[in-house]
């Protein structure tokens, strides 16, 4: 997203800010009024049943996808970009991920279950984990087929061919891993449902801080080299110290600039 830092706002009358301000709030109900309708389309979206048996590594055993839903008939899955043998995880998928703790009661009370999925193996996950300070559940499908099947993985040979099916298309920037979010729904049955998917930008709507921002006079303030939080954003336990975040996610030496995180480029 090519945002440009704006122009301090001209200082005017109260009079003369009120009337700008009501003129705004009529694009803003417009806008509030389209997501509803955009929420409501989503949630009428036909489902896949899901036929594989897939299992991940935790903390004390292996999980089924089944086991995920802890009792509950809905389950968000993060896909956070995170291979084998990576030292710490994607700066943008970091960020996420630290708006999570605090909504976990929240969303399991209104029964939604939570969890974080990455490649890497379980050990690794946790260590970085451990550091970041996080408490919700992040388990691997490393030897499992999830990341792949769902599109945020993708072999060697897939990069090399100069064409991965990413976001519903071809992106331009190609990686072994990517981000996203993943909805599912468990029937009294038994079956689960692969209900919705949302890659590149389209998992903004979960990033808080993006929001506040956005209420601001310079906004989200990306104005380069890179124009995305690549620009800006760090490990929270990482801002101050030197280098920059390179086309997987991840903070580099700061001689290196080639390119910045590309997990939140592209549409919705």
């Amino acid at each position: 997203m090519n945002t440009k830092l704006i122009e301090y706002p001209k200082a005017v009358s109260r009079a003369e800010w009120l009337s700008a301000r009501k003129e705004l709030l009529v694009k803003e109900k417009q806008l509030t009024h389209q997501r509803d309708e955009i929420d409501r389309l989503r949630r009428a979206l036909p489902c896949v049943k899901v036929e594989k048996n897939y299992t991940f590594d935790g903390p004390d055993r292996q999980q089924t996808l089944a086991d995920l839903f802890d009792g509950r008939s809905q389950l968000i899955v993060s896909h956070f970009m995170f291979g084998p043998g990576w030292k710490e995880g994607c700066v943008g998928c970091s960020f996420r991920s630290d708006h999570v703790d605090g909504v976990l009661a929240h969303l399991e009370h209104h029964d939604v279950s939570f969890v974080t999925i990455s490649r890497a193996p379980f050990a690794e996950i946790d260590a970085f984990k451990r550091r970041m300070g996080w408490r919700f559940r992040w388990l691997s499908s490393y030897g499992s087929d999830f990341n792949y099947d769902y599109r945020v993985s993708f072999t060697k040979e897939e990069v090399e061919t100069g064409k991965i099916d990413y976001n519903y298309g071809s992106p331009g920037f190609l990686s072994e891993e990517k981000s996203g979010l993943s909805v599912f729904y468990k029937a009294e049955t038994g079956e689960i449902f692969h209900t919705y998917s949302t890659f590149g930008r389209g998992d903004e709507m979960v990033d808080t801080t993006y929001m506040y921002l956005d209420l601001t006079p310079k906004g989200r303030n990306e104005t380069g080299p890179h124009f995305n939080l690549g620009d800006w954003v760090r490990h929270h336990d990482r801002y101050g110290v030197e280098g920059v975040v390179d086309a997987g996610g991840r903070i580099v030496a700061a001689q290196s600039e080639e390119s910045s995180c590309k997990c939140t480029d592209g549409g919705a």
